[in-house]
């Protein structure tokens, strides 16, 4: 099908409209005009498939599965789990309170809270259309390592009391009322298919102007950028570039679907993998707005060392795979 595609887009650009493959404006048109057409069609496609797996996989249910385990099973779990529950900044304190007031460990938590928008399924997905399959599954195993290993890290410093006051009061009202609503709602298949079109219609009204954007700054770069020049500054030969990749990466206010596309062009001029990859995970785990919204339930220390954990681990990911790839 991709080679359908770039066919009609190869006749599109330079038959139609007599554009130079050879030439910059050639080049940028073609890549963009392929690129966010394949890119939107693998989202619609696979976001409806995995909105519909989700259905069976509440965060009532995730909890429930998480819940009672040891901290090494619970943290493995947590992390699968975050994969396919991905939520966004606004649900975090909810999901946060709801978690404690399941009595799952602090370390299990920091898991899920780390690889649930870290590893979601709109960067597999974008990574899967634009640097294939061996770069998706290191981003996804490294991805898991880190929140697996950061979450034990965080449990094991027993930091329960960084918690703000105000979350373990509310879980005590909670359960004096009864318990919140951990209720799981049972579909019909009609349901859950309406539910994952819907799903599919809301994601895809919400990343398609990042995915459109960010493909166009891309097309440019892939255009009109010399490779020499990213090579230059973020290749391997540059040991700083993996620490500047992480400090650029975590006060930038960007999703998977504006930075991927970009970070695909880098790869694809000469950055080296590594340094890609910390940088993704600096923009997806660490973004400043969730920052912000962690704040009201967490106290500045464990904040603190929630980021310092995360930026020491994305930096030696980043290191380690530059290493081993080049």
């Amino acid at each position: 099908m991709a080679d359908i595609l770039q066919e009609m887009v190869n006749y599109l650009t330079y038959t139609l409209w007599s554009l130079d493959p050879n030439s910059a404006i050639g080049s940028a048109v073609n890549f963009f005009i392929y690129d966010t057409i394949k890119i939107l069609i693998l989202l619609a496609v696979l976001i409806f498939i995995i909105s519909f797996v989700r259905t069976y996989i509440s965060p009532v249910k995730v909890r429930q599965v998480v819940s009672g385990r040891n901290e090494y099973i619970g943290n493995v779990l947590a992390a699968l789990l975050g994969i396919i529950t991905p939520f966004c900044s606004c649900s975090a304190v909810p999901l946060f309170i709801g978690f404690v007031e399941a009595g799952i460990p602090l370390g299990v938590t920091f898991s899920f809270l780390i690889s649930s928008p870290m590893v979601n399924e709109i960067a597999i997905i974008l990574l899967l259309g634009l640097v294939g399959w061996q770069i998706t599954a290191l981003y996804i195993i490294s991805g898991l390592i880190i929140a697996i290993v950061a979450g034990i890290i965080i449990g094991r410093l027993k930091l329960e009391g960084e918690v703000e006051s105000y979350v373990y009061e509310m879980v005590e009202k909670m359960e004096a009322a009864g318990g919140s609503a951990n209720v799981i709602v049972e579909m019909t298949m009609k349901e859950r298919l309406r539910n994952g079109w819907e799903d599919m219609l809301d994601i895809l009204r919400r990343v398609t102007p990042y995915v459109v954007i960010a493909i166009g700054i891309g097309a440019i770069i892939h255009g009109y950028v010399p490779a020499e020049l990213l090579i230059q500054y973020t290749g391997p030969g540059n040991p700083l570039a993996v620490p500047a990749a992480v400090l650029i990466g975590v006060p930038l206010y960007s999703n998977a679907a504006g930075i991927i596309p970009l970070v695909a062009v880098f790869i694809d001029k000469g950055m080296a993998v590594g340094t890609a990859l910390a940088f993704m995970m600096a923009v997806t785990a660490l973004s400043l707005p969730e920052m912000i919204i962690l704040r009201k339930v967490l106290k500045p220390k464990l904040l603190a060392i929630f980021i310092g954990i995360l930026a020491v681990s994305i930096t030696f990911i980043g290191y380690l795979f530059n290493f081993i790839i080049g």
